[in-house]
C-alpha cells in the first residue's frame, strides 16, 4: 500500500503520524512511505532520518492526498485537508467528531474512509491509542495548573505545593480514567491536595487503593460536585464518554462561585469540554478568564511536548496502521477492536456515538462484510 504521512497544519501541532522507526516498520512489510518534507522538524528528525528509514520525501502535501491510498495523521484534518480526500483512501488519526460538525460534514462529503485512533478499542473494552495521550494530557494539565496559579498568568498567586508553614493547594479532578489517575500523580508529587471524582465505586475503591490514602474520593453527585468545584485552587475535567460529546457538568454557576484567581482545565475540550464555559484555546494563546478564573482549554495538550507524544502514540498505532496497510479494510473485521474506530464510510456514518451527538444518521447496523462485519 502507498501511505502518505502530511504535516500537521493545526495551529502549534507537530507531533507526526509516524516516526523514522514505524516508516521502517511499514516499509519493511513492503509498503510505499510518502512524508512531506520537514515532517519530523517539531520532533528533532530530519528529512535525512525518514530516507534512512526508507521513505520518500515529497514537497507537498497534496502530493500525498493525490497519491496515497492510506493518510496517517495526528490531529483531525483541517478544511482544506478533508477537501481532498477521495473514495476508497483511508484516513488513519484522531477525529473527534462528536462535537465537530463541519468536519464530519466534510469527511461524508469526500467517501473517504475515517478510522478514529479514540474509538478503538482493546479486549477490555479500554481505548489503546488513546490511552497514551491521556496519560501525557493528564500529567500536563498539572504542570499548565501550576503555571496558571501564577500571578503573570491571572492566577492567586498560590505555589500548588505550598510551603513549610503554608497550606498546599487543593486540586479536585473530574473523572477518575487514565487522565484523571496521571493528574492526580502529577498533583500528589507535587505536593497538593488532591481530590478525585466519579460516579463509578469500582473505581473509586481502585483508585483508594492505587494512592493508599493520599487522595480523597468522592462519589459524583450534583451536591458533592458543586461543593468540591467551588472550594478548589484547581480542578482538572477529564470526563470521557468514548466517541461522543463531553457532558457539561461544571455550569457557569458553580465557575462564578469559585474563588478568583483558582484555575480549571479542560482536558475534555477535544470532545467539546467539560466546563460550561470552556471554548477551545491554542498554546500560542492557551489561557481566557471568566469570573476571574483561568480557564486553560488547550485542545491538543499532548502538542505541547512533540517528541515524548508523537513517540508514545506511534507505539500504540503501529500494528493497527500496519494491519490496514497489509489487508485494507479487512483488517477491520481481523483485528479486535479496529472496526469500533471505524466512523465514516462511503458517506455514512458508522459510529453511533458520532451520529447520536449530531442528530445525523447512524449506519452501523447496515455494515457489509467490506467494513469487517
Amino acid at each position: 500500500m502507498r501511505v502518505g504521512v502530511p504535516k500537521e497544519i493545526k495551529k502549534d501541532e507537530y507531533r507526526v503520524g509516524l516516526t523514522p522507526a514505524a516508516v521502517r516498520e511499514y516499509v519493511g512489510h513492503g509498503h510505499q512511505v510518502l512524508v512531506e518534507t520537514g515532517l519530523g522538524n517539531g520532533i528533532g528528525e530530519t528529512d535525512a532520518h525518514y530516507r534512512q528509514a526508507g521513505a520518500t520525501i515529497v514537497a507537498t502535501a497534496a502530493e500525498i492526498f493525490a497519491s496515497a491510498e492510506m493518510i496517517v495523521k495526528v490531529k483531525e484534518p483541517q478544511p482544506q485537508e478533508w477537501a481532498q480526500l477521495r473514495p476508497a483512501q483511508i484516513l488513519f488519526t484522531y477525529l473527534h467528531l462528536a462535537s465537530d460538525r463541519p468536519q464530519t460534514e466534510g469527511l461524508l462529503a469526500s467517501g473517504a474512509t475515517a478510522i478514529a485512533y479514540e474509538t478503538v478499542t482493546d479486549p477490555r473494552g479500554g481505548l489503546p491509542l488513546l490511552t497514551p495521550m491521556s496519560e501525557v494530557a493528564g500529567r500536563l494539565s498539572i504542570q499548565a495548573a501550576a503555571r496558571c496559579l501564577e500571578k503573570v498568568m491571572g492566577g492567586s498567586g498560590l505555589l500548588l505545593g505550598g510551603v513549610a508553614g503554608v497550606a498546599p493547594g487543593r486540586v479536585v479532578v473530574i473523572g477518575g480514567g487514565v487522565v484523571g489517575t496521571e493528574a492526580a500523580k502529577m498533583a500528589i508529587g507535587l505536593g497538593a491536595e488532591v481530590t478525585i471524582i466519579d460516579r463509578s465505586l469500582r473505581r473509586l475503591r481502585e483508585l483508594e487503593e492505587l494512592f493508599d490514602g493520599r487522595v480523597r474520593t468522592l462519589y459524583s453527585t450534583g451536591e458533592t460536585l458543586e461543593q468540591a468545584v467551588i472550594s478548589a485552587d484547581v480542578v482538572v475535567g477529564a470526563v470521557l464518554i468514548p466517541g461522543a460529546s463531553a457532558p457539561k457538568l461544571v455550569t457557569r454557576q458553580m465557575i462564578a462561585l469559585m474563588r478568583p484567581g483558582s484555575v480549571v482545565v479542560d482536558v475534555a475540550i477535544d470532545q467539546g469540554g467539560c466546563f460550561e464555559t470552556s471554548h477551545a484555546t491554542t498554546h500560542s494563546d492557551p489561557v481566557f478568564i471568566i469570573d476571574g478564573v483561568v480557564h486553560y482549554c488547550v485542545a491538543n495538550m499532548p502538542g505541547a511536548v512533540p517528541r515524548t507524544s508523537a513517540y508514545a502514540l506511534n507505539h500504540a498505532t503501529l500494528p493497527y496502521g500496519l494491519a490496514l496497510a497489509d489487508r485494507g479494510l479487512a483488517a477491520l473485521g481481523d483485528v479486535p477492536g479496529l472496526r469500533d474506530g471505524l466512523n465514516v464510510y462511503e458517506g455514512k456514518i458508522y459510529a453511533r456515538a458520532v451520529a447520536e451527538s449530531l442528530s445525523l444518521p447512524f449506519a452501523g447496523d447496515e455494515a457489509s462484510l467490506a467494513v469487517g462485519r
